[in-house]
């Protein structure tokens, strides 16, 4: 199970009763810690800043996610079972890490983008420990519910308390979103997609019997997306939803993986494709913007550099915003002037722009295939395929997502965390039974 659960460590056998519960009980707390952690950070309520080259310097995020991965590698270490966490260790996880230091060394300066680099890495990790420290599904809902609460009650306070901060303004930079709630992230295009995948955990919790939590979170949740004004976000939340329980509710689960991998490609014609294939994009011509900002240009730039270096790209974070981009020739009749543009608002074109169009082949693999395989091998009792259900959901609606958002990779930005915790979270659910002391 994707906690430290069914498979007690050896150790445990040995210690009285209570001591056990004692460890369960820290090992809750400490999961609880870091999931929140990884979704508010150590800087809520700080309106999106330019991008600096190699990830920016920010000592407090710098020295707080470092801490961080200290305290995610000592508890996999010591309040884990061995054997949960080397299941972590997916054979396409590593081959993307592999893609990934590649793509740190494709860059002029390597030492720069490596911090960046190591954010990412050190997200990864403490998501794997968030997965394996809780043991059982208590105390995951626990860790869930913990999480989910702390993001929204900090961001529905920030409303009141902090509203310049909290909620975009006319005098920012993006002043069209004026109005539109952010709460304790940067930008509304992160605080959408976190709130959607935070109503996945209150219907988890709900169907789980924990009512009052994933009642509150799921209401407190929507409410979020909606106010947001993220449309990618409330346009794909409710299709996530349901793709992955309706078939259950007829005993289809199987339908679940065929349809999110049917929709994954019909999605990626009505978006990319509109640029790319020739047929749809005279056809899109004729109908509403499917990316609802004009992003084709930016794609049609992003493709025509891709086919420019198709095995390597350009480098991890070593592309958007340097003088490839900047001294790039600009025409009137282009919808977003693309020297100004700080990534393409599409997470598999950037992928194939830093690491090559190979990397993306494993990336798609990883992040879409082996989760539908995943998916159908979690056993069928209660537990597992509530905990597999919530997993999915959140995996299909960021899959989605991708097409119009960039931040695969993206450090510890909190989408990228919450999908990697759904795709090793799966991972988990598929080779360890999941036990419970019975719902709350």
């Amino acid at each position: 199970m994707p906690m430290s659960t069914v498979l007690r460590p050896a150790h445990d056998a040995k210690l009285p009763v209570l001591s056990q519960e004692a460890l369960g009980q820290i090992s809750t707390i400490i999961a609880a810690l870091l999931l929140t952690v990884l979704l508010i950070s150590f800087r809520p309520f700080q309106p999106v800043q330019p991008e600096l080259p190699g990830g920016g310097g920010d000592i407090v995020n710098q020295l707080g996610f470092g801490m961080v991965g200290v305290a995610a590698l000592c508890s996999l270490l010591m309040l884990t079972d061995r054997r949960i966490t080397l299941a972590l260790l997916s054979p396409w996880w590593l081959l993307l890490f592999g893609f990934l230091g590649l793509s740190v060394l494709n860059t002029p300066v390597p030492s720069d983008t490596m911090r960046s680099a190591a954010f990412s890495i050190i997200g990864i990790m403490t998501v794997g420990a968030v997965l394996a420290l809780p043991r059982d599904a208590d105390a995951f809902s626990r860790v869930l519910a913990f999480a989910g609460l702390a993001v929204l009650g900090l961001s529905y306070l920030g409303l009141v308390a902090l509203p310049a901060k909290a909620i975009h303004q006319a005098g920012e930079v993006e002043w069209q979103h004026a109005g539109l709630w952010r709460g304790v992230f940067t930008h509304k295009n992160i605080a959408g997609p976190v709130m959607a995948n935070l109503s996945f955990a209150g219907i988890y919790l709900w169907r789980r019997g924990w009512r009052t939590s994933g009642g509150v979170i799921y209401v407190l949740a929507i409410v979020f997306v909606l106010n947001s004004g993220s449309k990618t976000a409330a346009a794909t939340v409710a299709v996530a939803t349901f793709l992955v329980m309706f078939p259950g509710l007829f005993g289809l689960r199987f339908l679940t993986p065929l349809l999110f991998l049917a929709s994954l490609c019909l999605i990626a014609v009505a978006t990319l494709g509109t640029v790319f294939i020739e047929p749809v994009r005279q056809l899109a011509q004729l109908l509403p913007d499917p990316t609802y900002t004009g992003r084709t240009s930016i794609w049609a730039f992003a493709g025509e550099m891709i086919a420019k270096r198709p095995w390597t790209g350009y480098g991890f974070e070593n592309f958007w915003g340097t003088g490839l981009v900047l001294n790039s020739d600009v025409y009137f009749d282009q919808d977003w002037d693309i020297r100004g543009v700080v990534h393409s608002h599409d997470s598999y074109l950037d992928l194939a722009l830093t690491m090559g169009l190979p990397a993306l082949m494993i990336a798609v693999i990883t992040f879409a295939l082996v989760p539908a395989r995943d998916y159908m091998r979690v056993r069928s009792c209660r537990e597992d395929v509530l905990l597999a259900d919530f997993f999915m959901m959140i995996i299909v609606f960021t899959m989605f997502n991708a097409f119009l958002e960039s931040f695969f990779f993206r450090r510890v930005d909190p989408v990228w965390m919450l999908f990697a915790l759904a795709l090793l979270g799966l991972r988990l659910a598929a080779r360890f039974p999941i036990s419970s002391r019975g719902a709350k």
